[in-house]
């Protein structure tokens, strides 16, 4: 052995241990990047696609006892028998109705108490968050009862305002301490020099604010329309005519019709759901765009 070989040794195990924590650190970086994600997403896909599976099966046909990721005899008879059950047009029309006009309401008012929230002093606006906070914990069952009876008596039973009242009141506190948390980023330079310009607080939070918080505004949207159209509770209480119902009651008469026909009850389930994805999807694109209102003018011209 020379006096080479030693160090000739030392070096390659030195290039070797480089190689090895550099290509642990790819693979780390790797998994990070694109195995995790996916395998979160699988989580949450894979309801979606074994419901939309089991809406291809033959109506009638009871559940499948192993896993099946695809029918054998794939149909859509069941996406067909559904107008002949329940009228889906007219609930799935309610439904739009309803989200269009509460969620524009939702977000205004939303924006309009997280900016009010936001040009509150420090003591005022601790003692506002903490209330919002208290309200947050208050569960929402505890006030069916009130609810039912104040619309009782303001005579809107069987009309569609207690459905769009909790877009008055921003759906939730969450929304607003959203909307406060992301009117913080806002600098007080910013709100300051357009006071000496003249303008007052709503033209601030209209010209000013809002357009510095887009992100927040399509997740309010985003959830305010999530909300609103899987309401199912408010439209069980409060409306009492078959041309009002809303798609979550034609989805529960579905079941008490046919409660054992799976592939008809799986297809309103993809119906009732294909709208929140698609706006998901649709809301996260515009997100990932680097200006996202050129990806919404974008979208309009096609």
């Amino acid at each position: 052995m020379t006096g080479g070989e030693p160090i000739h040794r030392f070096g390659a195990a030195c290039v070797v241990r480089r190689l090895w924590t550099g290509g642990g650190a790819v693979v780390g970086r790797w998994l990070g990047r694109y195995v995790v994600p996916a395998l979160f997403a699988a989580l949450f896909v894979a309801p979606l696609w074994f419901m939309l599976v089991g809406s291809l099966r033959p109506t009638g046909a009871p559940p499948p006892r192993t896993l099946e990721l695809w029918p054998a005899e794939p149909t859509t008879a069941a996406y067909t028998r559904l107008p002949e059950l329940v009228p889906l047009l007219r609930y799935l029309a309610n439904s739009a109705l309803v989200v269009a006009l509460a969620v524009p309401v939702t977000v205004l008012v939303a924006s309009l108490t997280g900016f009010g929230l936001r040009l509150l002093s420090g003591a005022a606006r601790r003692r506002a968050l903490l209330g919002l906070l208290v309200v947050l914990l208050v569960p929402v069952t505890a006030v069916w009862a009130t609810r039912f009876e104040v619309f009782r008596l303001a005579g809107a039973v069987d009309t569609y305002l207690p459905l769009l009242a909790p877009a008055a009141l921003a759906v939730s506190p969450f929304l607003v301490l959203l909307y406060a948390w992301s009117f913080g980023g806002v600098p007080d330079s910013q709100l300051q020099a357009a006071r000496l310009e003249g303008a007052g607080w709503l033209t601030i939070w209209r010209r000013l604010a809002l357009p510095q918080v887009k992100p927040a505004t399509l997740a309010v949207a985003v959830l305010a329309f999530t909300f609103h159209w899987s309401n199912f509770i408010d439209p069980l209480l409060y409306l009492t005519s078959g041309d009002r119902y809303t798609w979550p009651l034609g989805l529960r008469f579905l079941l008490l019709l046919n409660p054992t026909d799976w592939p008809l009850l799986m297809a309103g389930s993809v119906i009732a759901t294909a709208p929140c994805v698609l706006v998901f999807l649709f809301a996260q694109r515009i997100l990932l765009a680097d200006d996202p209102l050129a990806a919404l003018r974008s979208k309009g011209r096609r």
